[in-house]
């Protein structure tokens, strides 16, 4: 007899959904967590001011060197002390890149992963997204369309909580919101400007994954409405921004049918190949290093999509010599992220007059218009914007400073800086991949990543075109100080939004996952992090990894319930 009916491997965005859905049906859950608990009441450090704190909240560049070295420079990750804790060192946990290759992997391993860092920009892929790959012939075809997904984009809106204003656009579909942030008058001038000169094109409210109108059933979790305090990298004491340890992994643990291990790194899923179905779940604990074994009727993937990619390529056996469920020989191929530009910013004069209210989690949102309403274009696919404005005497945009001459310099009227910054489709690409290292390992003898990713031509001639777009349309506002530097392409990894290296698809010869993310080879397996999406889009992809986790939950129950898993 099974020890749980089902083990979800991973608490983060999708996890925490799997966890929720499942013992919500009455199933008996393990969710096995690799990094330390987090308690919100006794580590968030929202709280306390910056300048509360040692060295201002400043993490020192020494340690930066040591222990972040392949990671992020110039942005809160890691440089923020009191959100340090939610990122991996690089030292303790390293990984290698195929020459020619620079790739970021951020990852944070504790409860609720990286749904505690995450942007919390909630978008919806769109009917076209879905259709991509079967119309230019870049990837294989979606196995489902956006009909399919858009009650499960209904169920988690309702239940997470994003607040966003309805707009009637094809490309990005409208959902359930909660009422937007508002715009600051320069940004419905950037939105008037925008739509008297390029008709195609809109200026929205940045759709974002915080509650301003509680329902009650997310007061009953303890989550409160966003105070506008821009501390969300620490954590969030209100709980006001969604998380899985804010919200998913409270309502699974609500129903006593849930139980979280953490420190509990999974070495591998053994096969069984009569029964053909994963039979058991081996872990090491990262503190002792003991090993132990659990067995479920289903196994639900989510330990993110390099991470579950390296679960099932760890897992190899007679059956799977190349990694579990591998038949298709895609697992690790098709390597995704997005891709940005430099950001374009100017200022605005004519709102000197004008301030702002506490520090909005969300700007503004320009959605793809590219190959939408403007057509001959020379690249595939398209982009987005995200943005903002602040009053330039905001010392943030003014250098250093401290004390009382700071805080009224502060207050000093003053024109305006907007800012503009592309996320672009990066395509389907088999030469993208990542793998295990033949001979080197981390200190629990397992093997590391290898990754061999780059982007490629249509992502540069995307970029210098939105470039161009960007430049045009602060144009258009009246900005002056247009800054836009040349093109420098992010690298992979750099957006933290890892896709697609087990893929799902129509045929088992091409892809790992079929259209419930439920693995071709092997029935009780389900995958529902980044590593089924079959393409990428140029929204940011947590919202998606959700709805699909959400759905495939309530089919591996339906399934359960019917004994047929």
């Amino acid at each position: 007899m099974a020890d749980f009916d089902a083990i979800v491997i991973g608490s983060g965005m999708s996890g925490g959904w799997s966890a929720k859905e499942l013992a919500e049906r009455g199933l008996k859950v393990l969710v096995l967590e690799r990094g330390k608990e987090i308690d919100p009441a006794r580590d968030y450090k929202d709280l306390a001011a910056p300048w509360e704190r040692p060295n201002l909240d400043r993490v020192p560049e020494e340690e930066i060197e040591k222990h972040y070295y392949q990671q992020i420079k110039g942005v809160p990750h890691p440089r923020n002390a009191a959100g340090n804790q939610y990122w991996v060192r690089d030292d303790e946990h390293p990984y290698e890149k195929a020459e020619g290759t620079d790739f970021h992997w951020l990852r944070g391993y504790h409860t609720g992963g990286r749904s505690v860092t995450w942007g919390r920009q909630s978008y919806r892929l769109s009917p076209m997204d879905f259709e991509a790959n079967a119309k230019d012939g870049h990837g294989v075809d979606w196995p489902v369309r956006y009909e399919d997904i858009a009650p499960w984009y209904d169920h988690v809106e309702k239940f997470a909580g994003i607040s966003g204003a309805k707009e009637n656009l094809p490309q990005l579909p409208d959902g359930i919101f909660q009422p937007p942030f508002e715009l600051t008058c320069p940004e419905k001038h950037l939105k008037s400007s925008v739509a008297d000169k390029f008709p195609g094109r809109n200026v929205i409210n940045a759709r974002v994954a915080h509650l301003t109108d509680p329902t009650e059933e997310q007061m009953e979790l303890g989550r409160g409405p966003c105070q506008v305090r821009n501390q969300c990298a620490q954590g969030c004491s209100f709980k006001a921004y969604f998380s899985s340890l804010h919200a998913t992994l409270p309502a699974a643990m609500n129903t006593n049918n849930c139980t979280i291990k953490n420190d509990a790194i999974v070495e591998s899923l053994e096969y069984d190949p009569k029964e053909k179905r994963i039979s058991a779940v081996n872990v090491i604990d990262q503190n002792t290093k003991q090993k132990s074994r659990y067995t479920a009727k289903v196994i639900f993937l989510n330990a993110s999509t390099i991470g579950s990619t390296m679960i099932m390529l760890q897992s190899q056996s007679e059956a799977f010599p190349n990694g579990l469920a591998n038949s298709s020989g895609q697992l690790g191929l098709n390597l995704m992220d997005h891709v940005s530009g430099p950001p374009i910013s100017g200022v605005l004069h004519d709102f000197e007059n004008k301030t702002v209210y506490g520090r909005r989690p969300g700007g503004i949102y320009i959605p793809r218009y590219a190959n939408v309403t403007e057509n001959d274009k020379p690249y595939i696919r398209g982009f987005g914007f995200q943005g903002g404005s602040n009053p330039l005497s905001h010392g943030f945009m003014n250098g250093a400073g401290i004390g009382e001459s700071f805080k009224e310099g502060h207050k000093a009227q003053s024109a305006w800086h907007i800012g503009l910054y592309s996320f672009g489709e990066v395509l389907p690409n088999a030469s993208n991949k990542m793998y295990l290292h033949p001979t080197k390992k981390d200190k629990w003898g397992l093997p590391i990543a290898v990754f061999d990713a780059k982007m490629g031509e249509n992502e540069r001639i995307m970029m210098e075109e939105a470039r161009k777009d960007g430049i045009a349309m602060l144009e258009a506002a009246g900005c002056t100080s247009i800054s836009a530097p040349e093109v420098e392409l992010t690298p992979m990894g750099n957006r933290i939004h890892e896709m697609g290296t087990a893929r799902m698809g129509r045929d088992p010869k091409t892809s790992v996952l079929n259209g419930w993310c439920q693995a071709h080879d092997i029935p009780n397996l389900f995958v529902t992090d980044g590593s089924f999406m079959t393409s990428a889009g140029c929204q940011n992809p947590s919202l998606t990894y959700m709805a699909f986790s959400a759905r495939a939950a309530n089919y591996a129950a339906d399934l359960i319930q019917a004994g047929q898993l």
